[in-house]
C-alpha cells in the first residue's frame, strides 16, 4: 500500500469535510428568504379564475348579505326600490358595497364605512393596477377591459371606493374590479376628485368614529357610451359623506370634465339635486361647516 496516496486521499475528505462544516455554519447565520403561503396581488392581467378566488361564497350571492357593515346602522340599500330598468344587483367586497347596473355596466352607488384605523392600515398599500371584468356579473352585463381601451376622447377607469382606502393586499385588488369603475374625464380623475378623495381621507383620520362615503355616477340626458358593452359614461359624479359620530353630512356633485372644486353642498340640497335620499334612515344634524 503506498501510505503517501493515502495520506494525501485523507487530507481531502479532512478537506472536504472542514468545507462542509463551514458552510453549515453559514448557513445558521444567515436568513433565507422563506417562501410564504400568503396569496400575493401584483401588477398585471387578471384572470377570471383568479378574480373570482377573490371573493368569499357569501360575496359571490347577488345580495348585500355580506357586507351590511358598510352601510349606516347596517341597514344596506333598498334594491326593489331602485329604477327596475338599470336591473340593479348587489355586490358585496371586503371594504365596500356596489349597488350595480347591468343597464349602465356600471356601479350606481359604491359604499364604504371609513375609519382612521382603516386608513392607516391602507397607507403605504401598494397599488395594484390590475384591473379586471367583474366574474360575478353576467357576460354582457358587464363591462369589459376592452370597452375602455382606444377611446376616443380617452377615458380612465375611475375608482368609486378609492384603491388609497383599501387596508390590505386583497381589498386592493378587489378595488380594481370594473364593478367599481365608472368611464372617467383623466384630469377630472387624477386632479379634481383625486383631491376631492384626499380630502375626504383627512376628515376620516380626525373624525372620532365611522364615516359611511357614497360615491357614484349620474348620467344626464344625452350622456355618452364607450365599448362593444355600450358602458355609460356619467355626466356628472357625486361623493356624499355622513359621520356617524357627529351625523353630519356634506356632498360634492361635479362635472365629469376638467373642473375646479366646488364648496361642498348639505343634504338637503344633495337630496334636491340628485332624487337620492340615501341617509332616510339616519339622522342628519349638520353639514361640513356649522353655520
Amino acid at each position: 500500500m503506498n501510505l503517501r496516496k493515502v495520506a494525501t486521499g485523507l487530507s481531502a475528505l479532512a478537506l472536504i469535510f472542514a468545507v462542509a462544516l463551514q458552510a453549515r455554519s453559514l448557513h445558521d447565520l444567515i436568513k433565507l428568504p422563506v417562501k410564504h403561503d400568503k396569496q400575493e396581488y401584483r401588477s398585471g392581467s387578471v384572470s377570471q379564475r383568479e378574480a373570482l378566488a377573490l371573493y368569499s361564497a357569501k360575496q359571490k350571492q347577488d345580495s348585500f348579505s355580506a357586507c351590511k357593515d358598510q352601510f349606516p346602522a347596517g341597514k344596506p340599500l333598498d334594491i326593489d326600490r331602485m329604477p327596475a330598468k338599470m336591473k340593479p344587483m348587489a355586490l358585496c367586497s371586503d371594504n365596500f358595497a356596489v349597488l350595480y347596473s347591468k343597464t349602465s355596466k356600471t356601479p350606481m352607488i359604491v359604499v364604504e364605512r371609513l375609519s382612521s384605523a382603516q386608513l392607516n392600515d391602507a397607507k403605504g398599500e401598494e397599488r395594484t393596477n390590475a384591473f379586471y371584468a367583474d366574474p360575478r356579473i353576467p357576460s354582457g352585463a358587464r363591462a369589459e377591459l376592452s370597452d375602455y381601451r382606444g377611446q376616443t376622447p380617452p377615458v380612465d377607469r375611475g375608482h368609486q371606493a378609492p384603491a388609497a382606502d383599501a387596508p390590505n393586499q386583497k381589498a386592493m385588488a378587489q378595488s380594481f374590479a370594473l364593478s367599481n369603475m365608472v368611464p372617467q374625464d383623466p384630469t377630472n380623475n387624477r386632479k379634481i376628485w383625486s383631491k376631492i378623495e384626499s380630502d375626504v381621507r383627512k376628515y376620516v383620520k380626525r373624525a372620532g368614529g365611522n364615516v359611511f362615503v357614497f360615491t357614484g355616477p349620474i348620467f344626464d340626458s344625452g350622456h355618452a357610451v364607450i365599448g362593444k358593452n355600450k358602458v355609460w359614461v356619467p355626466t356628472r359624479l357625486f361623493k356624499l359623506v355622513y359621520d356617524e359620530n357627529s351625523q353630519r353630512a356634506w356632498a360634492y356633485i361635479l362635472p365629469n370634465s376638467e373642473t375646479r372644486i366646488e364648496k361642498p353642498m348639505d343634504y338637503s340640497n344633495f337630496v334636491k339635486a340628485t332624487g337620492l335620499r340615501l341617509l332616510e334612515s339616519q339622522v342628519v344634524s349638520g353639514s361640513l361647516h356649522r353655520s
